[in-house]
């Protein structure tokens, strides 16, 4: 091809344009509208060309064929904007090499890549799939491997045949193998008979997509499978943002609003969902509730159990509570506040209790008190945190073991051993970061708490609410039949520190004070005033990465973690944590990296997990750093707390950079030092909550970055965006009913309480 195919035709109308290449590299990829830039290494061109279009997950070292139309970008310059595109297999030597070295074949890296093509040079393609037994002659291949090489090129054949069909439907090679793995020889069979299917079954695809597919297909806009898939998608969406369940006028109206769908055709879909009992509807006094069948069943069972465990009486504990607290003031050469020791009570004599408070109130006093006075009485009693790191911390706090909500219910291959037929043998449960129990994982929790045992939840009730849905913590204190007690002194001490008295300002709807701090306080909280988001963005990675260090000592993957509200714009989180992965954890040679669309890892890379994947016992908002990235075996080694786990290439979707991270995902995390990016351009986000949570990540120094005017606006942004909940009012109505009969299983499995009267421990006590 000569140069002169790069130059754009002068007509307005520019002639179709055909080209192959091999992809260099994907410099943008929008998961959700599949909108991709990639640079492409054309034959005969010395520079690269910039292709752009849905083109999602393009890999590096793909040899494709791409279609479209020359265009001029003001900013960007020559762009060939794609109108479809295919995989096509390479014809060089150096083509083959690069094709099957990317990580496409499983038992293929780099090293086996070239030493095949060195050994056959353009016919090794062909080798491996008629005479695949001479790959035993290349050395390091012996019979396992060239089985598993012989299986993974001939399921790639078989992909590669669904992909042809599927690309010319408006779907990418990469979500082409997420159809095949999902349905298998089947896949063009589901989605010729529903598209729509795409969306629910699979990650990844939106309703968007799955309808730019079925208009590619002929599916008629009137179909009833749109209008189903439609209603489903924004009910699943409402979901994701933490609704248990929707008003169907709202589900209707956000989806004519999201997806421009007239209401009057949305109206089969309700009946149609119900049909495949996708969903339950019930009857509220705000009109009818629509509700994901899974989430129905947890809150209507979250409420039941919840009001057996409080009608059940509790084992006695013979404890004269006023020798107790003078025992363990002694003990621990504090005199407690008359609300630490209303909390210590509670949770002494209550089934269900709530205890919640902002930093610097004593909540771990309260905690370490519970714990020795109970402890001394032979109590068995079990400590659990939602997340690793909030376990860790509980732990560290309490010098006792403490594990998180899933390990404690003994969570494997899908399921929670613990649970009512199984529940576990204790007789105190006690959980920390109570906000961060969404709904169904408190209906687990509840179902394996014994009748006779009592639960005891710890939270800050002001933080922003559980990433998956409900408001569990919030719901169980607006409801009068479970005890609760609000921790409002701030403690001598904790007053010292500016990152605490400021959360507490922020609170009260006031300003946080950014005066340099006093001589009487720690110099823990500052704030650096800039308003333009490049100029913050580059000021955040110098921070990060040399003045931070240099004057606190901070590792900068370790200790330091910068949160911001939003994930787009210039000081978005995206473009943060390519900045800073650029400045932290550069490509060196001999340093394997890895780029799956518009994500690149590298070993070494600070990681977050976005999705719960009970298989591996990770939660949403778990951070990690990637030890070893394996291309030949498609597995990446991720260290996670004190564990190792490894992730298919598959499920690398379920990872992202860490260096910045959105508030959100940042609850019941704590960090020796963090920075808070508060700018209006995230204007959306500016709430109270956010602001308040953002600040309390921070244990030891935090750096405010940003605009006043930014801070104010979330300050005096108190209005909380409802989550639809209906467990109080569910709550309120099982009051009324009998105490429950206890079942057999329960009574067997749960150990005897040991012995109260403690011949050693009865003077104390």
């Amino acid at each position: 091809m000569s140069q002169s195919t790069l130059t754009l035709p002068t007509a307005t109308a520019t002639p179709p344009t055909t080209l192959s290449g091999v992809v260099e590299r994907v410099t943008f990829s929008d998961p959700e509208s599949q909108w991709t830039v990639a640079r492409l290494t054309v034959h005969g061109e010395k520079d690269l060309v910039t292709i752009v279009g849905n083109m999602a997950a393009l890999t590096p070292g793909e040899s494709v064929r791409v279609h479209g139309h020359w265009k001029r970008h003001a900013q960007y310059g020559l762009q060939l904007e794609v109108i479809r595109y295919e995989s096509i297999v390479p014809a060089t030597a150096f083509g083959i090499c690069r094709y099957l070295g990317s990580g496409l074949i499983k038992g293929i890296g780099p090293t086996f890549a070239a030493k095949l093509v060195d050994a056959y040079g353009v016919e090794t393609l062909k080798v491996i799939e008629e005479t695949p037994e001479r790959l035993l002659e290349i050395h390091g291949i012996g019979k396992k491997r060239q089985e598993r090489i012989t299986t993974a090129w001939a399921e790639q054949c078989e992909v590669r045949e669904i992909m042809l069909w599927l690309q010319s439907h408006q779907i990418s090679p990469h979500l082409a193998e997420k159809i095949w793995r999902a349905y298998g020889q089947g896949a063009i069979n589901v989605v010729q008979s529903n598209p729509y299917k795409l969306a629910r079954d699979i990650r990844g695809v939106g309703f968007k997509k799955a309808d730019a597919v079925a208009e590619a297909l002929g599916i008629p806009k009137d179909s009833p499978f749109r209008a189903t898939a439609a209603v489903f998608h924004t009910l699943q969406k409402l979901t994701d943002e933490g609704h248990v369940y929707v008003p169907a006028t709202v589900l209707h109206a956000t989806t004519e609003k999201d997806l421009e769908i007239a209401v009057d055709f949305l109206a089969p879909a309700i009946p149609a969902l119900l049909e495949e009992d996708k969903i339950v509807c019930e009857d509220l006094p705000e009109g009818q509730a629509v509700y994901l069948t899974p989430l129905h069943i947890a809150e209507s069972q979250l409420a039941r159990r919840l009001s057996d465990l409080l009608r059940t009486p509790r084992r006695t504990l013979a404890i004269d509570i006023a020798q107790a607290f003078a025992w363990v003031e002694n003990r621990i050469s504090l005199i407690l506040t008359p609300q630490q020791r209303e909390a210590v009570r509670l949770a002494l004599q209550e089934k269900i209790v709530v205890i919640t408070g902002g930093p610097g109130t004593g909540k771990t006093t309260i905690l370490n008190t519970l714990i020795k006075i109970l402890e001394t009485r032979g109590v068995r009693i079990h400590l659990a945190s939602p997340t690793g790191r909030a376990a860790k911390r509980l732990s560290e706090v309490t010098g006792r073991h403490a594990s998180t909500v899933h390990k404690l219910l003994e969570y494997t291959q899908g399921t929670f051993l613990r649970n009512r037929q199984h529940p576990l043998e204790t007789d105190v449960v006690v959980v920390d970061e109570g906000s961060m129990l969404d709904l169904q994982l408190m209906c687990h929790l509840v179902q394996a708490i014994p009748f006779p045992a009592a639960l005891v939840l710890v939270g800050d009730a002001d933080q922003l609410p559980s990433v998956g849905p409900g408001t569990v913590l919030r719901d169980l204190l607006d409801f009068d039949g479970i005890p609760s007690i609000r921790l409002t002194t701030i403690f001598r001490q904790a007053q010292r520190s500016r990152i605490i008295t400021n959360a507490h300002r922020i609170n009260r709807g006031q300003m946080p004070d950014l005066s340099a701090p006093g001589c009487d306080e720690v110099p823990d909280c500052y704030f650096i005033e800039q308003e333009d988001p490049v100029t913050v963005r580059d000021l955040v990675v110098e921070l990060v990465s040399e003045r931070l260090p240099k004057k606190y000592g901070y590792d900068p993957f370790e200790d330091i973690q910068v949160l911001v509200p939003m994930h787009r714009g210039e000081a978005g989180t995206a473009q943060l944590n390519t900045a800073l992965q650029a400045r932290l954890n550069p490509a060196e040679e001999g340093k394997t990296e890895l780029t799956r669309g518009s994500r690149l890892f590298r070993v070494g890379d600070r990681v977050m997990v976005i999705k719960n994947n009970y298989d591996l016992q990770t939660a949403n908002g778990d951070l990690g750093r990637i030890l070893h990235i394996d291309v030949t075996e498609q597995l990446v080694q991720v260290r996670i707390d004190d564990r190792v786990l490894e992730y298919d290439f598959q499920n690398l979707d379920e990872l992202i950079l860490a260096y910045a991270t959105s508030v959100h995902k940042s609850q019941g995390s704590e960090y020796p030092c963090c920075i808070l990016v508060m700018l209006t351009q995230f204007y959306l986000l500016l709430q109270r909550n956010l602001l308040y949570t953002g600040l309390t990540r921070a244990r030891k120094l935090l750096v405010l970055v940003g605009t006043r005017k930014a801070l104010g606006i979330a300050v005096h942004n108190d209005k909380i965006a409802r989550r639809y909940s209906h467990l109080t009012e569910r709550l309120v109505a099982f009051r009324r009913d009998p105490p429950p009969l206890e079942p057999a299983p329960e009574a067997e499995s749960t150990a005897p309480l040991l012995d109260l009267i403690n011949e050693g421990l009865t003077a104390e006590i």
